[in-house]
C-alpha cells in the first residue's frame, strides 16, 4: 500500500504508462484474492468493503426483477444484510428471515421449506460475526442451485480463518473485506460467479467490468491482495495455533468463573472468535474494566457499539435479554500469544469478581 501511495499515481483506467503501472498493481491484486477462494481472477470485484459488497449482492439481484421479489436470509445475519433486506421490503419486496437453533444453525432444510416461485435470492453469512459460527452453505447451496436461486454469502468473518473455495460452497457471490485478513479499512471485494446477472447500485463509468463505477483505490487494493496471498501462506499453521488458544481461553475461564458459558457451543467454528457469557453483570461494565486493563474486547459487532438493545444474534440463539448483555466476543489473531491468553484470564477474572460484587444484577 506505501509503495502505491508513493510511486504508483497513475489512474487505472488511463491507457499512458502510468495508468498500466496502476492497472499492472490492481490486476495483480485480483489474481491474489482469486487464488485465496479458488476462483477466476475476472470473477472478483473490489469495493469498499464488506457492507458495499452486501448491499451490491442484495440490490444487484433483487432490482432486475419486474415484479415482487422474495428473498431468503437468516435472523443473524450482519446488519450490512438486514437493514439491505429491510430497505427492499420498503421497496416492494417480501423476506423471509429463517430462524436459527441454540448453536447458531441455519437448518438447511429451513431454506427449502422458505423457498417459493418468486424467491431470487438466499443470503447467509458463512461464519457469524459474534459466535464464528461456520454455516452450511455448500448443503445450502445444493438446495438453491436445484431451485434455480441465486445464493449470496458474507464471507467477511471466514475469509483468512477457514479455507474458502467458492467452487465447493456453491455459491453465487461471496462477500470479502480487507481488514480482516490484516488489510486495510476501506476496501473488499466480492465474487461475481461467470453468468450471475447482476445490476451496478453505483452509475458512472465501466469500471470494474460494470459492476462497480468509479475511479479505483490502487493502494487498498494491492494491499489486500498482499493480505489475501500472506493469508493463504498462513491459513493451516494460523487454524491451528488460534484455535488451541481459544480453547486455551475458553477452559481456564470455564474454571474459574462460576455462572459462565460458551454461547453457540464450542463445535463448527471459526478458530478466532469465541463468545462467552458471565451471569450476573453487565457485559458493557467488563469491556470498559479490560480496557482499563489493557485487552479490547466487545459485547457484540462492532457496527453495533453503543446500541441498547441487546445481541440480535444472542436472543436469535434463545438467550434471555439479561444473559445477551452479559455475554463478551473474545477475537484472537495471528500475534496473539499464549502468554497474553493467560494474562487474559486473569484479567477476566479479576474484572468478574469485582463486577459481580457491585452490579445490581448480582444474585
Amino acid at each position: 500500500m506505501v509503495s502505491c501511495l508513493g510511486q504508483v499515481y497513475g489512474n487505472a483506467s488511463s491507457i499512458h504508462h502510468f495508468g498500466q503501472v496502476a492497472k499492472q498493481r490492481l490486476e495483480t491484486a485480483r489474481r491474489q484474492t482469486a487464488a485465496l477462494i479458488g476462483c477466476d481472477a475476472r470473477e472478483i470485484v473490489f469495493l469498499s468493503g464488506g457492507t458495499e459488497a452486501d448491499n451490491l449482492s442484495l440490490f444487484g439481484i433483487v432490482r432486475r426483477s419486474t415484479t415482487h421479489s422474495h428473498i431468503i436470509t437468516t435472523a443473524i445475519e450482519h446488519p450490512a444484510v438486514l437493514n439491505a433486506c429491510a430497505q427492499l421490503e420498503r421497496e416492494g419486496a417480501a423476506v423471509t428471515y429463517v430462524p436459527v437453533g441454540s448453536h447458531g444453525l441455519v437448518g438447511p432444510e429451513d431454506i427449502r421449506r422458505a423457498l417459493r416461485p418468486e424467491t431470487v435470492l438466499v443470503s447467509v453469512m458463512h461464519a457469524n460475526n459474534e459466535l464464528g459460527t461456520v454455516q452450511p452453505i455448500a448443503e445450502i447451496a445444493a438446495i438453491t442451485r436445484e431451485a434455480g436461486v441465486y445464493l449470496h454469502s458474507d464471507g467477511v468473518q471466514a475469509l483468512g480463518k477457514i479455507p474458502v473455495a467458492v467452487e465447493t460452497l456453491g455459491v453465487d457471490l461471496y462477500s470479502m473485506s480487507g481488514h480482516k485478513i490484516y488489510g486495510p479499512k476501506g476496501v473488499g471485494a466480492l465474487y461475481v460467479r461467470r453468468g450471475t446477472r447482476l445490476d451496478a447500485i453505483q452509475f458512472g463509468g465501466h469500471h470494474e467490468r460494470d459492476r462497480r463505477p468509479g475511479t479505483e483505490n490502487v493502494p487498498g487494493a494491492a494491499a489486500f491482495g498482499r493480505a489475501a496471498e500472506s493469508a493463504g501462506a498462513h491459513l493451516e499453521d494460523d487454524t491451528q495455533r488460534i484455535a488451541g488458544l481459544r480453547d486455551r481461553l475458553e477452559s481456564a475461564l470455564l474454571a474459574r468463573l462460576p455462572h459462565s458459558g460458551v454461547n453457540g457451543g464450542r463445535a463448527a467454528r471459526t478458530p478466532n472468535t469465541t463468545n462467552m457469557y458471565f451471569d450476573h453483570l453487565e457485559g458493557e461494565a467488563l469491556v470498559i474494566a479490560l480496557d482499563l486493563r489493557g485487552f479490547a474486547v466487545s459485547t457484540g459487532a462492532a457496527c453495533s457499539s453503543g446500541a441498547v438493545e441487546p445481541s440480535h444474534v444472542l436472543t436469535a440463539i434463545g438467550l434471555s435479554s439479561d444473559r445477551a448483555r452479559a455475554s463478551i466476543r473474545f477475537s484472537l489473531g495471528r500475534d496473539t500469544t499464549g502468554e497474553q491468553v493467560d494474562a487474559l484470564v486473569e484479567a477476566v477474572a479479576a474484572s468478574v469478581a469485582h463486577l459481580r460484587r457491585l452490579s445490581p444484577v448480582a444474585a
